[in-house]
């Protein structure tokens, strides 16, 4: 009887091991849907290489802080190129505290077409302001080999449906003449497009 327990155990033994030690599948990073009156863009939160940014931007989603907010800022040097920009413009109600900075250089994420990004004034002040690059554009990236501040903006996630509607609000028309408390003049969309919601997608 012993020695049929003993052999029992040898047996186990191994399926025990492999279990401990299999490593676990990485859990899939959020969606979140962003709907727009200029239509739906789906975004991937890349909460795997940049947590302290993606979750930021998934706190302003889950208290729905987003919603009605608009894309207020749009830059465009050339066609389907620049970025465009939306957020709660620094609204106190709407504010949580300003979080770490995460440089490109830490999270390996580049600023690639359709990518998320936290602009910023000095490193750790970002907020609940958000921009979507419209094509590449690797100046947004920390680079060291850069005198003064080189750490970049902080991207954490990237259109993955929708790019049509990006595309679409970057297209919009540009007032010569608005600005946002004295700035951006020429980047202010004469009819900003809102954001009606956005919401996590269920796995």
């Amino acid at each position: 009887m012993l020695r049929r327990l003993v052999v029992l155990a040898l047996c186990l033994f191994p399926l025990t091991a492999s279990a401990q030690t299999a490593p676990a599948s990485p859990a899939a990073n959020p969606k979140v849907a962003i709907e727009t009156s200029a239509g739906r863009m789906v975004v991937e939160v890349y909460l795997d290489k940049a947590p302290v940014s993606a979750r930021n931007f998934l706190r302003y989603v889950d208290a729905k802080r987003l919603d009605g907010v608009v894309f207020y800022r749009t830059v465009k040097p050339a066609e389907k190129f620049g970025f465009v920009q939306f957020g709660i413009q620094n609204a106190p109600a709407k504010m949580f505290p300003p979080i770490k900075h995460e440089p490109t250089s830490e999270t390996g994420i580049k600023h690639l077409d359709g990518t998320l990004s936290l602009p910023r004034l000095a490193p750790g002040s970002a907020r609940g302001e958000f921009t979507i690059m419209v094509g590449d554009q690797p100046s947004f990236d920390a680079d060291p080999s850069k005198p003064g501040d080189n750490l970049g903006f902080a991207a954490f996630g990237r259109v993955i449906e929708g790019h049509d509607v990006l595309l679409k609000i970057l297209d919009g028309p540009i007032s010569p003449t608005k600005t946002l408390m004295g700035s951006f003049k020429g980047e202010v969309p004469e009819a900003p497009v809102k954001i009606l919601s956005a919401r996590r997608l269920t796995p």
